[in-house]
């Protein structure tokens, strides 16, 4: 009797290619991005140059850096027709399928030439995404048309604070860091879901945009960049740290699931939870900070631990840290839209070189073969 092949489910465990972008869950490495630690990236790096890292190959230069920051500036204007189409969508909309569209309609205005253009539309990409979201925002929340940040002194976080509250106040430099600190933690992830549906299509010789479209949909899912908007809504409505830890025993009681814990690959601790919660303290201990909501998620944290030796995720900490940063809960996913484009690209180029068209197989478990029955012929019953 024939041994029955083995599958595996969501491709755990299967080693798909070589990758040099990053390391992830590797005891001796930790996370790393072209080897350089998440840690040291996320309190001394700028998103730009951390951007640079992935889709360039290395460090930028202070020149590198300084020409990079004016072509990303260049990069945050959006076309007029892109505008037109962003005043068409309802403010109902996912704020993901915006992003999306985006991306698609952009690639229709800025076609691509042939795959030399992948890294520059990438960069093109996620410099405009944060023009868009705040673009879109603004319009479906009080029919304003927003100017674009093109000041190359400002970088994409700051910029993206400034377009969201078009106040002409400079933002908080705080806030700054927590947007920025994010766009790196969030940066790359080795073969996640949404990178993984990128190669797919690059493998294909499709074009940019369509490999990033096939991302953006992957991330929208709650199970991979939706995690962190789901903690927000599940924390917010506790005003006492006694209630949120009840209300989560109740949750585990009916074997529900808790967003922003467990990860497929880091059993014992995401290394950016730690990152994430300094930060979410560091909001917490200011005069206007929000100390129950950095509690609440702390002692929930300890509960998990002790009892479910469940720990905490990126997503966790990043949703109050976001939130007392003073971004919108919807706009929480498309943020990771604009830092993962950075890794996205570095694995489109990956991908380009040495391509092979990713195509897996299945096992059977369908019908043994049979013969065809004309319509004339059949029951109504099932066939």
């Amino acid at each position: 009797m024939a041994t029955e092949q083995k599958i595996s489910k969501g491709l755990a465990g299967v080693a798909a290619d070589y990758t040099s972008v990053s390391t992830v869950g590797k005891a001796e490495a930790g996370l790393t991005y072209r080897g350089y630690p998440i840690e040291a990236l996320a309190e001394f790096a700028e998103f730009e140059e951390v951007a640079f890292l992935l889709v360039r190959g290395h460090l930028p230069s202070m020149a590198e850096l300084n020409a990079y920051h004016m072509e990303l500036a260049k990069y945050r204007s959006l076309p007029a027709a892109l505008c037109r189409t962003i005043e068409e969508l309802p403010g109902t909309a996912h704020p993901m399928d915006v992003l999306r569209t985006a991306c698609s309609v952009l690639g229709c205005i800025e076609p691509e030439a042939s795959a030399a253009d992948t890294a520059g539309i990438s960069e093109r990409l996620m410099a405009c995404f944060s023009s868009v979201m705040c673009y879109w925002h603004h319009w479906t929340t009080s029919g304003k048309r927003i100017s674009f940040n093109t000041n190359p002194g400002d970088n994409i976080a700051t910029a993206f604070l400034k377009m969201l509250r078009d106040d002409g106040c400079e933002p908080d430099p705080l806030h700054v860091k927590v947007v920025n600190a994010a766009f790196i933690l969030y940066a790359e992830h080795d073969f996640n879901a949404s990178t993984f549906a990128a190669r797919v299509v690059m493998s294909t010789k499709s074009d940019t945009y369509s490999s990033i479209c096939a991302a953006i949909g992957a991330l929208r899912g709650p199970l991979h960049g939706g995690a962190n908007e789901a903690v927000m809504h599940l924390l917010e409505p506790f005003t006492e740290v006694e209630e949120g830890i009840s209300a989560i025993r109740a949750m585990l009681a009916q074997k529900k699931l808790i967003m922003g814990f467990g990860h497929r690959i880091y059993k014992n601790g995401d290394p950016r939870n730690a990152v994430f919660k300094r930060l979410s303290k560091e909001l917490s201990d200011r005069p206007e900070g929000k100390k129950v909501l950095y509690q609440i998620s702390d002692q929930i944290e300890t509960m998990m631990a002790a009892e479910k030796k469940m720990y905490p995720n990126a997503d966790f900490f990043a949703a109050s840290a976001y939130h007392q940063a003073g971004v919108p809960t919807h706009l929480f996913t498309p943020l990771f839209v604009v830092a993962r484009t950075s890794g996205w690209a570095a694995h489109l180029l990956e991908q380009q070189d040495g391509n092979k068209i990713i195509r897996p197989t299945s096992v059977y478990r369908g019908p043994k073969p049979r013969e065809f029955i004309k319509l004339a012929e059949r029951s109504t019953s099932k066939l």
